[in-house]
């Protein structure tokens, strides 16, 4: 039998919808659709399952909400509003879209106390919800105790159309699914209209069926205003372990505009203001009435504030006895969650001196497992390349579901396995590294980078702790030819603004990258290793590593003395540097080499520093990296040059393509007397 509610149940349902209306409408912009037909759902989600506590919106076990179609983000920010969140106030409603407001045109982490993730572009949300869930399952792995759980948070979310075409839900999915991450429980909005029209003009397959065959428990509820046979659906897939579950709800956008109302129209604009009228009219609202909120439906909302006083106020009781019972461990859950490194713990940093040459890759990995130890909340995986990112955690286990006995796992594990799938893998790091308390890594070669890009830029804008692995960084890694050899990545990962890239020139430098990145506890950093041995350089005759926090520094040629010519290169491509230098040196040309591991972190310093490394009055300055030389024009200047690739790359052994791109020594070398005869 059909339940509708009661009236009070409505009347908070239709609160919802008119402030979604009432602020697309004011800000002439926006869409209303989504939240109109979504407005049930949510409502009994946000009422009788979500647990959380508005008084607190950073409680470390409250369950998770995704909006993952962020651009019906007005559905969030009403919920957020109604239920007693103090930054989104009703002026802030009234502001949506507006300069400097808590209500932006789609939700972002950070901005809005009560967003756990930005959402926007489609899939990502979808993704991050399978992130969040394995950091869930891997802290509940690691702090609960029998008689003692801390951690037993639920990831909600609310899924479009959208973000089940996009080929990142695809991947998200099917990983969900082979991790049995029954902690995972999504609605699905399934209204049927995308903004070309009615979704059969590009989405015709069974949902249901697909998601049933990657594994998840699938539900459906036939009529989205159904607020009982919701209630119901929840429930039991809140009962079902050991899979994911979506619920399919079939909605109406737009319900209740008498014009609008299923139709693409009621998406992506205002209803305009005689439809808004009307639509309220179809509620039984005042038409004349704008941000009206009922005192009942006020009242109803506001439960939540004491609801989550008492949830949070139990878990913290919990919390003193776990304490009392393990504070070893109790310590540590709390040091994680304040972003607190283990003292002493760059101890563990190996120390490469008089080590043989070797790939920066290697180098990496064997930083990952000195540090490991001591790192308990280090954990990451790559997309099916670990033995050739050198990613492994050798004496952890794998991060599978204890079922999954093939692999030999369990939810302790520390070696994620995210299969050939870099889009999921990237928007998975970023749910784990929201968690606020996990340190996670993910690796691929750098050619794959555009694969995860939108994950990159989405973990600098939300400033959250990805640490990105990206090998065979250049034409270094040979044979494989253009198609895997890149090119430009470089330059584009620098244009990421609040991601720090670090392109380390032996190994000595990559244990510092790491120092750095895991230092950065509240960004994202980008680690750019080579596939072929580069030089273990030695200390004792060029300067030591720890310039590479500072972006740049003098490698070698006196700081107190004005060179000739400055050689600024990254990478394997400052043994070309170092042996250009020599060549100079017997020629008489005083050389200074600038080893350049991140242009992100030299910018970032003091004009002074900069001018140190760089003095502006030698004018004489060539760049030298395997890679697009956009990079490196403000660097050199017009009076320099830059030795890079104007080409995309070729198969051959590496030593050969690097002869015939020009990057030697002796090459080096030419292009500094030619830029010294300007």
């Amino acid at each position: 039998m059909t339940n509708y509610g009661s009236d009070l149940d409505l009347l908070c349902i239709n609160t919802v919808r008119c402030l979604a209306i009432d602020a697309v409408q004011k800000a002439n912009s926006g869409h209303p659709g989504m939240p109109m037909g979504a407005a049930p759902m949510a409502y009994v989600l946000w009422q009788n399952h979500l647990r959380h506590n508005p008084a607190n919106p950073a409680w470390i076990n409250r369950d998770r909400f995704i909006l993952s179609p962020g651009h019906g983000c007005m559905l969030l920010y009403s919920l957020l509003h109604l239920t007693g969140y103090s930054e989104v106030t009703l002026d802030e409603v009234k502001q949506f879209r507006q300069w400097g407001s808590k209500t932006p045109g789609h939700s972002e982490f950070g901005h809005t106390a009560g967003v756990e993730t930005t959402t926007g572009p489609l899939g990502q949300g979808f993704a991050n919800g399978v992130g969040m869930a394995i950091a869930q399952k891997y802290l509940a792995a690691y702090f609960n105790r029998p008689g003692h759980d801390l951690i037993d948070y639920t990831i909600y979310a609310i899924v479009s159309d959208g973000d089940l075409m996009e080929g990142i839900g695809s991947e998200a999915a099917s990983l969900a699914a082979h991790l049995k991450l029954d902690n995972i429980v999504y609605l699905y909005d399934d209204n049927h209209i995308s903004i070309e029209g009615h979704t059969t003009v590009a989405f015709t397959e069974d949902r249901a069926k697909r998601f049933e065959a990657y594994g998840w428990h699938v539900q459906t509820v036939d009529d989205g205003n159904d607020i009982g046979a919701i209630e119901t659906a929840i429930e039991s897939a809140k009962r079902v372990k050991g899979k994911p579950h979506i619920i399919n709800i079939r909605t109406v956008i737009g319900y209740g505009s008498p014009n609008k109302k299923d139709t693409h129209d009621a998406h992506g604009a205002p209803l305009g203001p005689d439809e808004v009228k009307l639509t309220k009219k179809a509620y039984g609202w005042d038409p004349e009435k704008d941000f009206y909120v009922p005192d009942a439906a006020q009242a109803e909302f506001r439960k939540a504030l004491s609801k989550g006083k008492q949830t949070e106020d139990a878990w913290n009781a919990k919390f003193a006895a776990y304490e009392k019972a393990h504070p070893d461990l109790a310590q540590q859950f709390k040091d994680w969650h304040a972003k607190k490194l283990p003292a002493g713990w760059t101890d563990a940093l190996p120390n490469f001196a008089g080590e043989k040459a070797m790939a920066t890759r290697q180098a990496s990995g064997k930083v990952i497992n000195a540090v490991a130890a001591k790192l308990p909340m280090l954990l990451g995986g790559s997309a099916d390349l670990a033995p050739s990112t050198n990613t492994i955690i050798k004496d952890a286990q794998h991060f599978q579901s204890p079922e999954n006995s093939h692999d030999n796992g369990s939810y302790a594990g520390r070696n994620l396995h995210f299969g050939v799938r870099e889009h999921a893998m990237g928007a998975a790091l970023n749910g784990m590294a929201l968690s606020q308390a996990l340190i996670p890594y993910g690796a691929t070669f750098l050619q794959f980078f555009d694969y995860c890009k939108p994950a990159v830029r989405l973990s600098a804008f939300m400033g959250v702790q990805s640490i990105w692995i990206f090998t065979h960084d250049s034409i270094g890694l040979g044979e494989d030819g253009p198609t895997h050899q890149p090119i430009e990545h470089l330059a584009n990962l620098r244009t990421i603004y609040g991601l720090v890239t670090l392109r380390p020139a032996d190994a000595t430098e990559t244990a510092v990258a790491w120092k750095v990145a895991l230092e950065r506890r509240d960004a994202p950093t980008a680690l750019i290793l080579t596939r072929q041995n580069t030089n273990v350089l030695d200390r004792s005759k060029y300067a030591g590593a720890a310039g590479v926090e500072k972006g740049m520094y003098i490698l070698s040629g006196s700081a107190s003395e004005t060179p000739d010519v400055i050689l600024i290169a990254s990478g394997s491509e400052v043994d070309f540097a170092i042996g250009a230098a020599e060549l100079l040196a017997k020629e008489g040309v005083k050389a200074r080499v600038v080893s350049a591991p991140s242009t992100d972190l030299f910018d970032a310093q003091t004009e002074s520093y900069r001018n140190e490394v760089l003095p502006p009055g030698v004018r004489a300055r060539v760049a030298v990296e395997a890679a697009h030389p956009q990079s490196w024009h403000k660097y050199v200047g017009l009076d320099g040059a830059v030795v890079g690739m104007n080409r995309y790359g070729a198969s051959a052994p590496y030593k050969t393509l690097y002869e015939k791109f020009g990057f030697t020594s002796a090459n080096v070398a030419a292009v500094a007397k030619q830029v010294l005869k300007k």
